[in-house]
């Protein structure tokens, strides 16, 4: 998930919270003020109703008629007056026990059982002590409250939308110019590692961010600059004075007036020289290999002509080994063949690991496979040699590094890691599963008809 629909629900969610803490707010204070003003209401019947029923006169009379006139009946509106016995109790039967208790220890009460409201209080009249009670429903304001309820939860729910869209479009401009910083950045390559990102205005995060990447590129440009010189010119420096022992040795071990022993120092000497020279090409091309894309000669290139010139390079330099090819998972169609790249590296990178193979498993069967799964060409070669102990299956790749079962084979170290740089170079992948005593599978991995 993206930081900027991260945002953009975190904001909605925020907004939510907010606007569910204001709907409750409103709801609790709403549905007080309903209650509190119907049971006023009631309260005031109860008190018309004593002064009425109670207290007859010239007064209660005006009340009679003020009620008549100005006071609307409420739905299922009931009076009750109960009056006291000898000892003082009274005959509450069909009243909420709760509503009666309040009502007696504090001289009035309220109650409320489910829409049904009660009101009451103790009225002392010539002596004697009755009960005013007054009952009745309130359906228009639990109505009210429900549409009340209706009305908030659609409005929550438009809110939200609203928001959404709003959080949306809030966290897109946000991120525009993370956004134009990241195009800018994929542009920049080693082709024009001079490129730098346009100076900000301001001194915000995006400024700060733009700042790092220029100065990361500066870094950038000038070690990849000191490695391209290093690579260019380490051929000329390095090979011409090995060019040169190389062939002094030659012109002294043709002398025929050499003793053995001399002529033995000069033959390692010339032997080590050109190891020194293998050595040094490895090196130059590991080197080469992580180069950009674009300073190689791409070309379309398919992989199952690509394995037999890797085959004839392995059998240039061991005669006996015994390769077997398998190409019966081939496509129909020859196109999803073909890869995009360079056909000189990919070879070498193949040629690298079909004659690790061979070396390895002293001249066994080797078997190698090419077939397609999904939309990725793999090249799969099987040996059945010696294998790579599992506690050292991870730093095979590192340059110069062998596992300890290799003493007896000759290598150097470096055939692996540039295997991978190239391999890498091309977008694709190598997967490998080895097992000691027993053979190593490699699998690499390329995409089908990238350019």
């Amino acid at each position: 998930m993206t930081i900027q629909r991260k945002i953009t629900l975190l904001f909605v969610c925020i907004t939510a919270g907010i606007l569910l803490l204001l709907n409750a707010f409103i709801l609790y204070f709403d549905y007080r003020f309903a209650y509190e003003d119907f049971f006023k209401r009631l309260e005031a019947r109860v008190n018309l109703t004593a002064q009425t029923r109670l207290f007859p006169g010239e007064r209660s009379r005006a009340y009679q008629e003020v009620r008549t006139k100005y006071l609307e009946k409420l739905e299922e509106e009931n009076e009750q007056i109960i009056r006291a016995d000898a000892q003082g109790r009274f005959n509450t039967t069909g009243l909420p026990q709760e509503f009666y208790q309040d009502l007696f220890a504090n001289g009035r009460a309220r109650f409320k059982m489910g829409n049904k409201f009660f009101a009451g209080k103790v009225v002392n009249a010539a002596g004697q002590d009755y009960l005013v009670i007054v009952t009745a429903l309130n359906p228009y304001g639990f109505s009210e409250l429900q549409e009340l309820q209706r009305l908030m939860l659609f409005g929550l729910v438009g809110s939200l939308i609203v928001v959404f869209f709003v959080g949306k479009v809030f966290s897109y401009y946000t991120f525009m110019p993370v956004r134009k910083l990241t195009e800018k950045v994929k542009s920049i390559t080693s082709n024009n590692l001079h490129m730098r990102l346009d100076d900000p205005k301001g001194k915000d995060e995006i400024a700060e961010l733009t700042y790092t990447f220029n100065n990361m590129l500066t870094r950038l440009e000038t070690a990849f600059e000191t490695q391209t010189n290093f690579v260019s010119n380490a051929s000329h420096e390095l090979r011409t004075p090995l060019t040169v022992i190389n062939s002094e040795v030659e012109l002294a071990l043709h002398k025929d007036n050499l003793r053995d022993e001399t002529r033995q120092v000069l033959s390692t000497i010339s032997a080590e020289a050109d190891k020194l020279t293998q050595i040094l090409n490895s090196l130059l091309t590991l080197a080469q290999s992580g180069y950009d894309g674009k300073k190689q000669n791409w070309q379309p290139v398919r992989v199952d002509e690509l394995i037999w010139q890797a085959i004839e390079s392995v059998k240039k330099i061991q005669p006996d080994s015994n390769i077997q090819v398998d190409f019966a998972a081939l496509p129909d169609d020859e196109t999803q063949l073909i890869t995009f790249g360079n056909n000189n590296l990919l070879c070498l990178a193949l040629t690298n690991l079909i004659n690790n193979a061979c070396k390895y498993s002293q001249n066994q069967l080797v078997n190698v496979k090419l077939f397609i799964q999904h939309k990725t060409i793999i090249t799969a070669i099987t040996d059945h040699g010696i294998g790579i102990p599992s506690t050292e299956l991870q730093h095979i790749f590192e340059p110069f590094f062998r596992a300890s079962n290799t003493y007896n084979y000759v290598g150097h170290g470096v055939g692996l890691p540039l295997t991978l740089n190239i391999i890498r170079l091309h977008s694709g992948t190598i997967n490998i599963r080895s097992e000691e005593n027993t053979g190593t599978e490699i699998q690499v991995s390329l995409p089908m008809g990238q350019s």
